[in-house]
């Protein structure tokens, strides 16, 4: 069996006295889609901050495919290129038009040629359905349109696992089923995700793992069967019931 793309091994990270993950431990697979659940508070975000480094865990380790990512050559920004993130903001560069947002990476830190970025940068935003608004702003897009591009953006460095927090925790009720759409279509290609979602019925239909987290703390991972329809804790019945 192949080893893990990710292993996360007794995490832990503290703000001051507070801490907001306490040993928390599983892997990610080539291939996974799992889906971190959980209330808000919970850690649930601050463990994927972690694991892009944009926070500094305070204990444990985080592997990249056997390695500890804060040892890796090249630092964060290296790793940050096989493990792309898409922001609940969206994070896009709102001074570039929608084609620039997509190729300053590849062509900036990956030294992709202008010509191969860009039809790289058409190639993913014709899959997100973006092809069209190549010249357009950020600011000129709504909120779906606008994560779909961040989509792209994360897509166009070809990462082996792509990390979202609550992508569509920001969007309009009408604007969210074009996102999950996407994100849908990305794990039928085999794309490797790990989610931070309040989005029940997409943890439900298109994760083969689920995280349930409460206050800092793993309290069941399973498949999705083994959580929503046989959770082990009465704190996870108790939010099934809230969310359902």
């Amino acid at each position: 069996m192949s080893e893990p793309i990710l292993q996360i091994r007794h995490l832990s990270k503290a703000f001051g006295k507070h801490e907001v993950l306490t040993d928390v431990d599983f892997e990610v697979d080539k291939g996974d889609v799992t889906c971190i659940i959980g209330a808000s508070g919970s850690g649930k975000s601050t463990l994927l901050r972690c694991i892009n480094l944009l926070e500094t865990p305070s204990g444990g380790e985080i592997l990249y495919k056997g390695q500890d990512i804060r040892k890796m050559k090249g630092g964060a920004p290296a790793y940050r290129q096989k493990v792309g993130m898409v922001f609940q903001s969206f994070n896009l560069f709102y001074n570039m038009n929608v084609l620039k947002n997509c190729t300053v990476g590849p062509r900036k830190i990956l030294g992709v040629p202008k010509a191969e970025a860009e039809q790289r940068a058409t190639e993913y935003l014709d899959k997100v359905g973006m092809a069209p608004f190549v010249k357009a702003r950020p600011r000129q897009l709504a909120g779906g349109p606008k994560q779909r591009v961040a989509i792209a953006r994360a897509l166009c460095m070809q990462p082996d696992v792509l990390l979202f927090d609550e992508p569509t925790s920001a969007l309009d009720p009408e604007m969210v089923g074009e996102v999950l759409t996407v994100m849908r279509r990305l794990a039928d290609e085999g794309m490797t995700m790990l989610v931070v979602t309040h989005e029940m019925a997409f943890a439900r239909e298109v994760a083969n793992k689920v995280v349930y987290m409460n206050k800092g703390v793993i309290l069941e991972q399973g498949s999705p069967d083994d959580v929503f329809n046989h959770p082990q804790h009465q704190e996870t019945k108790d939010f099934l019931a809230r969310v359902r």
